[in-house]
Parts: structure tokens; sequence; C-alpha cells
């Protein structure tokens, strides 16, 4: 199950998951788009759900459940991306609406999604290793390197990175494996709504490779983690290296 899985992140995992043998529900709120991806990936189905609702995400779950009879994986991308300043320069100030909207689709919606697949994995049966599970979640580098700007993004971002851990530690009596990723900079569509020569400054950011980002490049350090036994309970960094400028 891959939420978010419509388009960037989401839809390279799907695909390249797809591409491995399994069997992939993707949910977004994009149903146009959800509905195209899903058709373009084979044996993939797709779900509408809008994780700032808890109808439609325990809904989304157990339709998810449903068609493929047990959930092995979640990827948890859905998100939003948000800025604004605390305090502008012509004295507004931030938005406490748009603060609420990021941290409750980013990090409410992200652990929503999570329990309730976690309720399922706990019904698996173990394979060899005693494994039932494994849940991906996705953070940003902006949970520890938040620009001007990012207040909100980066404390969404920030809270997934910290309840990783204890999740990992609960979840692991089930033997449900539990990670984060923290990706830096990526060529996907949020990307396109920027000026060339801003997007160019934050490739100009990465050590090495210094470029953008591919989104395979997100959706094999997925696979990695999936078919890793003995990754659990962390975050990894996924930027080539760069440190965002304030």
């Amino acid at each position: 199950m891959v939420t978010g899985g419509a388009s960037g992140w989401g839809l390279a995992t799907a695909t390249r998951l797809t591409s491995a043998g399994a069997k992939v529900v993707l949910v977004d709120l994009d149903e146009d788009r959800g509905v195209g991806s899903a058709g373009s990936l084979e044996g993939a189905s797709f779900i509408l759900c809008d994780v700032r609702d808890a109808g439609s995400v325990e809904h989304a779950v157990e339709e998810a459940y449903d068609v493929a009879g047990r959930i092995d994986v979640l990827v948890n991308a859905a998100g939003v991306g948000t800025a604004a300043r605390v305090v502008g320069r012509d004295g507004a100030l931030f938005d406490l609406d748009l603060f609420k909207l990021t941290i409750e689709v980013n990090l409410v919606g992200t652990f929503d999604v999570l329990r309730h697949v976690a309720a399922r994995m706990t019904q698996n049966e173990p394979g060899p290793t005693g494994e039932r599970g494994v849940i991906v979640n996705v953070a940003s580098i902006a949970a520890f390197d938040g620009q001007v700007g990012q207040a909100a993004y980066s404390a969404s971002k920030g809270g997934i990175v910290g309840l990783t851990l204890p999740i990992a530690r609960e979840l692991g009596t089930h033997g449900i494996r539990v990670m984060t990723i923290a990706p830096g900079v990526f060529d996907t569509k949020i990307l396109g709504m920027l000026p060339d020569e801003a997007v160019e400054a934050l490739a100009a950011q990465a050590v090495f490779p210094r470029r953008l980002g591919d989104p395979d490049e997100f959706a094999m350090l997925v696979q990695s983690i999936v078919e890793n036994p003995y990754l659990n309970g962390d975050t990894i960094r996924l930027d080539a290296a760069t440190r965002m400028s304030p």
C-alpha cells in the first residue's frame, strides 16, 4: 500500500515494487491521476483517500486489505509542501490554519494510516524470520535543516522522524519493522512550480552528485529497506550530502 501513490516518490515506488513482483495498491487524493497511474502498472489498483479524514483512511486501509488479502508493506508518501514566514515582511503572521493543515496532512495523516495498517499487519502469518510487515514513512531533510519559511513543514517532518524509533520498538514485538526516509531535493511535480533559477540553486546544494534526486532513487531505497531485514527504527537521509542553507 503506497499513499501519495499517484505521482512523485509514491508512483516511482509503486512502479519499482510492481516490477519486483509486488501487488500494489495506490492511495491518493488525486483520483484522475491515481486511476491513470494504477492503469499503467500491471496488477495495481487505486483507492481514493484523504489522509486528513479518519473515516477515509480507515475505509482505504480496509479496502486495500480486501483487494490484496493482506498488507505486507506500507509506504507513507502522502504529504504537502508549504512555506510562509512566522512574521512576514509586511508584518502579517503565519496563517495558523496553514500550519494546522501541514501538521494534519504530513504528521497526523501519516500516523493515522500507519496505525490502521499496523493493526492489519499484526494479523499476518509471520515469515520464516518472524517478520509480519514493513512500514516506510517519508520525512525530509527539512526535519534537520529547515529553511526560513519552513516552520510548519519542518515541524511536520521532524515529528515523523521522532515517532520512528518508539513505534519500531512497539511494533517490533509483532515482527513489524518501521523505517523513515528523509529525502533531499528531488525532481518531482512540486519543483515544477518553482522558477528554473530556484531549482538550479537547490540542486547546487548537493555535494555529489550535484543534481536533483531521481524519484526512482527513492524507490530503490524503499526496496532495499523492504529486502534488508536488519534495517529498523531509523531515519536515512537520501540527499547526496546536501545541507540546506538558511
